[in-house]
């Protein structure tokens, strides 16, 4: 790859590739984004699904990786618009009997909340949630690497590998303790039996502590469009609507950085790549798909359980055993009948979600997913609203509109979501040890200048741009001589605290 009138190009604008962009281009160089949608964002994206002026979030809503990102703590983006908002409660489980298990910004009042398993409960989170922004940068990197704070990393790295299920049953005793963990782990959309499964359940619960689960004031859109703001304020550019099918379309530069998942990463590069290589990245497994449905009610969820009616995200789905059985089936590729539903109801805490010039006063967004066989095409609302009805009897009776997508819809939408896995591929151990394949740097390809910038990289999937970051610097070294000197986890740049800039509790 030879020089051109850009130094850079990055292919998809995700999270992870305007993250690589920016950090690029703050070092000076010349970048550009292809993205082929016809908006940035990738994951981060909204619109009016059910009803005009009712703004629902296509793909993720609830950002606690990236309020606690590295990178995005460092760069202005209030400055571009970007504001927090923190509902009253982070997340709440309900249980049968009108019960709920909730995890409060708060440690202590957490702990309080689960009476008996409190204490354990403080020593599960306490460590990482104490010393965020000094571990989480060991973390949200490639596990091959030596960490900055060893002992520390090693202490997370040994619960973290533990079965989510041995874990919870193992040191907490109550039925709402260990469903609040089996919820937490059920993220990472993993058999609760399987190695590792635990790393979600710690690393979000810590991060609730730590950080909160905010979302983006009027739509994960604004996360996005505050990254392209800042990306174009430091001379970079977008264009939407273009997308790349191969990789002899693009202008000549001296770095490509692709944000895609290796199947439509192989197909871009095709014969370029040596056979080796795409026979390992054709090895590289995917998790199971995602169902989405979207919902538009006359009034909130009625949930019996107070707690729920206070949180920005719910986990649906009762009991660790129920939560195991769940995710279990979708490891075999059945359908669970009583799944496991994440419910997002962001509007109760951001008005900007709802125009009350275009919508009947009361109207709430309900954002909502359960996690499904790969590649399903199968309509499973009713699924999910049983559950939901479940904890929150006349539930249905408030539905005005749906909007869904099946996990076959959801790689329809974002070619990345292979068969419908919205996390950029499986967190198996050895997937978070070689992802995608086991090389030192593994953003790097062995052809010269090419890069891979997506989840299917270190540290995988959630929004928090890492992946880009690691990304951009190991292009910047190879390519133009460039070693950034700041840790990502070192101190913010002049102006960028205001990123922290929220609403709400």
């Amino acid at each position: 790859m030879t020089g051109g009138p850009f130094d850079a190009l990055v292919v998809g604008a995700g999270p992870n590739g305007l993250a690589a962009a920016i950090e690029l281009a703050r070092h000076g160089l010349a970048v550009k984004v292809f993205e082929a949608a016809g908006s940035v964002g990738g994951g981060v994206r909204s619109a009016e699904l059910t009803a005009p002026g009712a703004v629902h979030d296509l793909c993720s809503a609830v950002y606690p990786l990236g309020i606690g990102s590295p990178c995005f703590r460092r760069w202005p983006l209030a400055d571009h618009g970007l504001t927090w908002v923190h509902p009253e409660l982070p997340m709440a489980h309900p249980l049968d009997g009108g019960r709920a298990a909730v995890l409060e910004r708060s440690l202590d009042a957490t702990a309080r909340r689960l009476g008996g398993d409190g204490d354990a409960w403080r020593r599960l989170m306490s460590p990482l949630a104490a010393d965020w922004w000094t571990l989480v940068p060991d973390l949200l990197q490639p596990m091959l690497r030596l960490p900055r704070h060893p002992f520390r990393f090693a202490a997370f790295s040994l619960a973290a590998l533990v079965p989510a299920r041995t874990l919870a049953a193992s040191r907490l005793a109550g039925d709402a303790g260990r469903a609040l963990f089996a919820g937490l782990a059920a993220h990472a959309i993993l058999p609760l039996e399987s190695l590792a499964s635990s790393a979600a359940a710690l690393l979000l619960g810590a991060a609730g502590h730590a950080v909160g689960w905010p979302f983006p004031a009027g739509g994960a859109q604004r996360l996005a469009d505050a990254l392209t703001s800042y990306l174009t304020a430091l001379g970079g550019e977008v264009e939407t609507g273009h997308p790349v099918r191969d990789l002899g379309e693009l202008p000549a530069a001296r770095a490509v950085l692709c944000d895609l998942s290796p199947r439509p990463f192989l197909a871009l590069a095709g014969e370029r790549l040596p056979a080796g290589y795409r026979r390992a990245l054709r090895r590289f497994r995917h998790a199971a798909g995602v169902f989405k449905l979207d919902l538009l009610l006359d009034g909130p969820i009625p949930w019996t359980a107070d707690a729920c009616r206070r949180a920005g995200t719910v986990h649906v789905c009762g009991t660790l055993d129920e939560v195991a059985a769940s995710e279990a089936a979708v490891a075999r590729g059945a359908v669970a009948e009583r799944p496991f539903v994440l419910v997002a109801q962001c509007s109760l805490f951001d008005p900007l979600r709802l125009d009350p010039r275009r919508l009947p006063a009361g109207r709430q967004v309900v954002w909502a997913y359960c996690h499904a066989p790969a590649a399903c095409d199968l309509d499973l609302s009713a699924n999910v609203e049983r559950q939901i009805e479940r904890f929150a009897p006349g539930f249905r009776d408030r539905i005005v509109a749906r909007h869904r997508r099946t996990a076959a819809g959801m790689e329809a939408y974002n070619p990345n979501y292979v068969n419908g896995d919205i996390g950029g591929g499986t967190q198996s151990v050895r997937q978070v040890l070689a992802r995608p394949v086991a090389r030192p740097t593994p953003y790097r390809t062995p052809v010269p200048g090419l890069y891979l910038c997506s989840a299917s990289t270190p540290p995988g999937g959630g929004v928090h741009g890492m992946c880009g970051l690691h990304a951009a610097r190991a292009a910047l070294a190879d390519r133009f001589g460039i070693r950034p000197g700041a840790h990502p986890g070192g101190a913010m740049e002049a102006g960028a605290a205001a990123t922290a800039a929220t609403r709400g509790g």
